[in-house]
């Protein structure tokens, strides 16, 4: 387990420091290849996420990251589906603005992580009053992956670190360059995509842990 984790509520799962949120579109190889190659380099925290496709597809391709997640002891989180990441046995199930309520989840996912994409101070004020685990945050800059509005920014950032007290994960047009600029605000985790997949994988993934040791060093010295 890479330095730098979050365990939520006193379980055995942790979110580390880089979430790979899985990319079809952008990554070349097979899915579970790239995975794979993510988890060998040492990050430790997968998001599976998949828009097309049937629902036994999707639930088929979730029970196959979750044996390989397993072998890694590494933290698996469907997006949208709270059924499949039942099913599939995953941590837990992240859900964006327009799925499932949160209430409603939490309903039937006793015991699992369940975090909420957020995109402003009003949204994540209610996802943690709403009880979830964590919340993601952003886009923080300028992101391709996916249509997800206008970049927040490090200082909103900073803004919602400030009002909730529940884990943050900020994403969005995160690549090792700004990736500094991004824990200094506070993020407790970085979800990272497109960053990954283009290119070289196993390299791209690795600069990432580098730095992310980096970093988690340069705060224990009290560089930060």
């Amino acid at each position: 387990m890479l330095a730098g984790g979050l365990e939520i509520k006193g379980a055995k799962v942790y979110l580390s420091g880089i979430c790979f949120i899985t990319d079809k579109s952008s990554c070349g190889a097979t899915l579970y290849e790239t995975v794979l190659t993510v988890l060998t380099a040492g990050i430790r925290f997968i998001q599976y996420r998949q828009k097309e496709g049937t629902t036994r597809e999707i639930y088929e391709e979730a029970a196959k990251m979750r044996k390989l997640t397993r072998y890694f002891n590494a933290t698996l989180i469907i997006n949208d589906h709270a059924d499949i990441a039942l099913a599939a046995e995953a941590d837990g199930v992240h859900l964006g603005q327009d799925d499932l309520p949160l209430a409603e989840a939490r309903k039937i996912m006793a015991g699992k992580i369940v975090g909420v994409s957020t995109h402003n101070l009003e949204q994540a004020r209610g996802a943690e009053a709403g009880g979830a685990d964590y919340i993601g945050f952003g886009p923080v800059f300028r992101t391709a992956t996916k249509d997800a509005g206008e970049p927040r920014g490090v200082d909103n950032l900073r803004v919602i670190k400030q009002n909730v007290r529940i884990p943050v994960i900020a994403i969005g047009g995160i690549n090792v360059d700004n990736i500094e600029s991004v824990l200094k605000a506070g993020a407790d985790a970085v979800a990272v995509a497109s960053a990954i997949c283009r290119g070289d994988v196993a390299e791209n993934a690795a600069r990432f842990v580098a730095v992310l040791r980096s970093e988690l060093k340069n705060t224990k010295r009290g560089g930060r």
